[in-house]
């Protein structure tokens, strides 16, 4: 079978950002599929050009197409860059010949429009994939405010999940609200994580050394520094912990709001905070065996309790003990497997309280890594989700 995805945002595992396309890509290459993917050369993470041509990796064909590059800059321009990859993308599609099955993925949703419209012009079924509900999160964190932009939006979501011959969700929580707007059938592909990327837990050793932490207790955080991310909290959260010199925490990725919180935390003089650049997938496991605990956060908003981030599972696939201070569906995977502590989000001194605990605990946050590993071989492991996945491709092609 000859599977179409289209995916602006398609990270490869050399490059930094979550991977979950190329693994899943790669595994369906394994079962005996071709998989072409349409994709922007512009990282989403960086906001940089990270590949000039196309090409091939893993069994994959992988076509870079023009995208207008200004993800970082304001929302009109990164609304251009959505459009011109939606338009870009429909034509150089249109050129893929023999596919047999249209995968496409939001956000952004514009390039589901796309491809709606080569599925219905090649006759052949599409998946319509959900990896956040958008434009819910946009409204809820103030990125979309325009009303206009904003019925349009809701339209073309509730037509996607209408129209699409199955829609696939990443997180249980999205199940109820995509079936409220139409959606016909939809699977449960979940995020989870492939084990075999993350090595033994002592690997860390040489990023601890070039980064000066060898003698520290290490929080780290691993990916986009943006609007939604409240990494501003984080800051606050670093003041309170002045007290406790051993506590390090790490920001490394990149995003919008990364230049900000750099020149917050300088004005704030904080000497517990470090900021590293993003590293790509396949670099992440030394990184995550670099640090003690890990930190996933979002702001405080209720349609974020529905949300699996990708970067929960990386985290306990690397042994690694969690603070969340993300409520919801997610919680309840890291409460179940007993593999780290929830706090409120936005809550900085709840947040400072559970880093003072995971640092005077040793043994009981290295037992915490232990479960949270154990759990994603038993319930997230990535090979899993390929092999669902695969099924569900080839039932629709028949």
């Amino acid at each position: 079978m000859h599977i179409l995805l289209i995916h602006q945002a398609f990270a490869s595992l050399d490059e930094p950002g979550g991977t979950r396309h190329h693994e899943l890509a790669r595994d369906l290459v394994r079962h005996g599929h071709r998989v072409t993917v349409i994709a922007s050369p512009v990282s989403y993470l960086t906001g940089e050009v990270t590949h000039v041509r196309t090409g091939g990796e893993d069994g994959i064909v992988i076509r870079r197409v023009f995208t207008y590059q200004a993800l970082h800059r304001s929302f009109s321009h990164r609304l251009l860059a959505y459009l011109s990859f939606m338009t870009s993308s429909f034509f150089i599609g249109l050129g893929v010949k023999n596919v047999d099955l249209v995968w496409g993925t939001s956000p952004p949703i514009f390039q589901g429009w796309t491809a709606w419209m080569l599925a219905r012009l090649k006759r052949a079924p599409l998946l319509f994939e959900v990896r956040d509900l958008w434009p819910t999160f946009a409204i809820a964190v103030g990125v979309l405010k325009n009303p206009l932009l904003i019925r349009m939006s809701e339209w073309l979501e509730g037509f996607l999940y209408r129209h699409a011959d199955r829609v696939m969700v990443n997180s249980p929580g999205y199940v109820q609200h995509v079936t409220d707007l139409g959606a016909r059938q939809v699977e449960l592909v979940p995020n989870g994580a492939d084990p075999d990327m993350f090595g033994p837990v002592d690997e860390g050793r040489a990023f601890r050394v070039s980064n000066h932490l060898e003698q520290n207790f290490v929080v780290m955080y691993a990916g986009a520094h943006g609007m939604s991310n409240d990494l501003g909290v984080v800051l606050a959260a670093a003041r309170l912990l002045e007290d406790v010199p051993e506590v390090r925490l790490v920001l490394m990725g990149d995003g919008k709001e990364k230049s900000r919180l750099q020149a917050q935390a300088a004005q704030m003089k904080l000497t517990n905070v470090i900021f590293l650049p993003p590293v790509p997938k396949n670099r992440m496991a030394e990184a995550l065996a670099g640090a003690d605990a890990c930190l996933a956060i979002l702001k405080p908003i209720d349609a974020y309790k529905t949300t699996y981030p990708n970067k929960v599972f990386d985290y306990m696939a690397a042994g690694r003990p969690l603070v969340l201070a993300i409520d919801g569906v997610i919680r309840q995977v890291v409460e179940t497997a007993g593999c780290g502590v929830f706090v409120q989000p936005g809550d900085p001194d709840a947040l400072a309280a559970a880093i003072r605990k995971l640092a005077g605990d040793r043994a009981a946050s290295a037992a915490m890594g232990r479960n949270g590993r154990g759990y994603v071989e038993q319930h997230f492991d990535r090979a899993s989700s390929a092999r669902k996945l695969a099924g569900i491709l080839e039932e629709m092609s028949h």
